[in-house]
């Protein structure tokens, strides 16, 4: 048994990004550990979702919390900064968000986490965090930095396969006018060239769908993630993809426990 780290910004990330992963490792018996900078205090919640006096980061540390259970998570720790928001806000340079953290003391924070559990995995995000949000480009910081003071041996940084998602997004368009899909985001994720693990999730989709729709506060029926039919949901979430850090020039992968 092995002990994979997973690490993301803010909740609901983990489900997102690398759901598919985390309860593919433990159905195979390993230990997944689910490591959150912030409680996402930023997030927008519409008015009377909350019961009164609550809070909405109390409401997302319940979500997480269910969210790791479908996963197979076996422990969920938050290292305790506050949401940053969109990139350019004046949110980002307020004390105490995980922007403003000091890499190496965040750092520090996440390696001990990491000896505690002897962990061999690790997963981060991209170095542009898939698009850009500073909390994600700043989980590629720490989370490097944090591997290195721990002696991590296997670092993932999750990312999106910008080349899929696009031919994907041509396939599904749909529309009796005949018109051409939306302008692709070519900033998002990363290009196919580089990314060196693919890991077919197809199996765990249901669960990775059910813990999308355990963080109610942000992923609603009607989002992108939960309105879209469960085959279309399937193809488009059913591979999770990452860029091994080190890897050997033209290593590819189809799962995170390998050699």
């Amino acid at each position: 048994m092995a002990t994979m780290v997973t690490f993301h910004a803010h909740p609901d990330d983990e489900a997102i990004n690398c759901g598919g992963v985390m309860r593919k490792a433990f159905e195979e018996g390993h230990r997944v550990v689910l490591v959150v900078a912030t409680r996402g205090e930023l997030g927008e919640v519409e008015d009377g979702f909350l019961d009164e006096g609550e809070q909405l980061w109390e409401r997302r540390v319940r979500e997480t919390n269910d969210a790791a259970e479908i996963l197979g998570a076996t422990r969920v720790e938050f290292l305790g900064y506050t949401d940053s928001g969109m990139m350019g806000e004046p949110t980002n340079d307020v004390a105490g968000t995980f922007w403003t953290a000091d890499v190496e003391e965040a750092a520090q924070r996440l390696a001990a986490i990491l000896r505690e559990e002897n962990a061999e995995i690790l997963t981060v995000y991209d170095d542009h965090g898939g698009y850009g949000h500073p909390d994600h480009i700043q989980v590629h910081r720490v989370g490097l930095r944090a591997a290195e003071l721990a002696g991590t041996p296997k670092v993932y940084q999750a990312t999106m396969n910008r080349d899929a998602a696009n031919r994907s997004r041509k396939i599904f368009a749909t529309g009796e006018d005949g018109q051409e899909p939306p302008e692709f985001d070519e900033s998002f994720g990363s290009p196919e060239a580089i990314i060196t693990t693919e890991v077919d999730v197809t199996k765990w989709t249901d669960q990775k769908r059910a813990a999308m729709r355990a963080h109610a506060s942000q992923i609603s029926e009607e989002s992108f993630f939960l309105a879209m039919p469960d085959e279309v949901f399937r193809v488009a979430f059913g591979t999770e993809s990452f860029i091994r850090v080190g890897a050997k020039p033209g290593i590819h992968e189809y799962d995170l426990y390998g050699d």
